[in-house]
C-alpha cells in the first residue's frame, strides 16, 4: 500500500527537471530526508502544503506513477507521469528508492533515486510523503531521515473524514480503513509521531521537530538537480 497525493502548484523557481542552481551559503551543508506517513484521511497533505509554504528550504520530492493524469495535473509537478513498460524499466534498474502498487490496484507509485540523492548531496532538506512500506525501504538506504507519524486523536476520525470526501464506494472505504488500522500498529516505528486535532498545532509541532534536527533558517537550498525529471 501507499498514498500519495498530488501537491499541486509548488513554490515559484521549482521546475522539476530544470538546470542544477547552486547556493554558495548551502555548499557547507549536509542536506537531510524527512519522511511524513500517516494513514489515509489524517490530513497528511495540507499540513505538507503548509510546511512547503511555510519552510522555503524544504524541497518535495514528486512521485512517478503509471496511472494517467487527473484534470489539472502536471507532469513533474504533481507526479512524474511513467507509462507501466517505462515504470517497470527503471525499478528492474533500481532507479526507485520504494515502489509499490497502491491499494492492490493496477497502478505503481515510487520515489525515483534521481529526486532525492542528488539534492541531498547538494544540502537540501528533501521531505516525501509515503506509506509505512516505504518508510522502511527509505531507511535503509538513508537511516539517519527524520521521520514522522502523523495520527489521528481517535481512529474514528479516519472513517469520518474519508466519509465526508464522498469519493469512495463502501468497497474502497472498506480497504482505505483496514490499511489505515495496520498503518496505525506501526507508528512505532517513527522517530515522531503528531497528533493532527488542530492543522496548526500539527504544523508547529512538526516545525519544531525539523529545527531541533538542524533544518537551517536561511534562504531556499538549490531547487533541482539535473537527472531528476522523469
Amino acid at each position: 500500500m501507499n498514498i500519495r497525493v498530488g501537491l499541486g502548484e509548488l513554490r515559484p523557481g521549482f521546475s522539476a527537471g530544470g538546470p542544477v542552481r547552486y547556493n554558495i551559503r548551502m555548499a557547507h551543508r549536509t542536506g537531510k530526508l524527512v519522511v511524513i506517513s500517516g494513514p489515509s484521511g489524517v490530513g497528511k497533505t495540507s499540513i505538507l502544503r503548509r510546511l512547503l509554504a511555510d519552510l522555503p528550504q524544504l524541497i518535495p520530492s514528486v512521485s512517478a506513477t503509471t496511472r494517467p493524469p487527473r484534470a489539472g495535473e502536471k507532469d513533474g509537478v504533481d507526479y512524474h507521469f511513467l507509462a507501466a513498460e517505462e515504470f517497470e524499466k527503471r525499478r528492474a534498474a533500481g532507479e526507485f528508492l520504494e515502489c509499490c502498487r497502491v491499494y492492490g490496484r493496477q497502478h505503481w507509485y515510487g520515489t525515483l533515486a534521481a529526486e532525492v540523492a542528488p539534492r541531498l548531496a547538494a544540502g537540501a532538506w528533501v521531505v516525501l510523503e509515503i506509506d509505512v512500506e516505504g518508510t522502511l525501504s527509505i531507511l535503509e538506504r538513508y537511516p539517519e531521515a527524520v521521520t514522522i507519524f502523523v495520527e489521528p486523536s481517535h481512529p474514528d476520525q479516519l472513517e469520518e473524514r474519508l466519509t465526508g470526501r464522498g469519493t469512495e464506494s463502501p468497497e474502497a472505504m472498506a480497504r482505505r480503513l483496514e490499511v489505515a488500522r495496520r498503518e496505525l500498529h506501526e507508528a512505532h516505528r517513527y522517530q515522531h509521531r503528531v497528533v493532527n486535532e488542530n492543522l496548526e498545532t500539527a504544523v508547529d509541532s512538526i516545525k519544531r521537530i525539523l529545527i531541533a534536527a538542524g533544518l537551517p533558517a536561511s534562504s531556499p537550498p538549490p531547487r533541482t538537480p539535473s537527472g531528476a525529471h522523469a
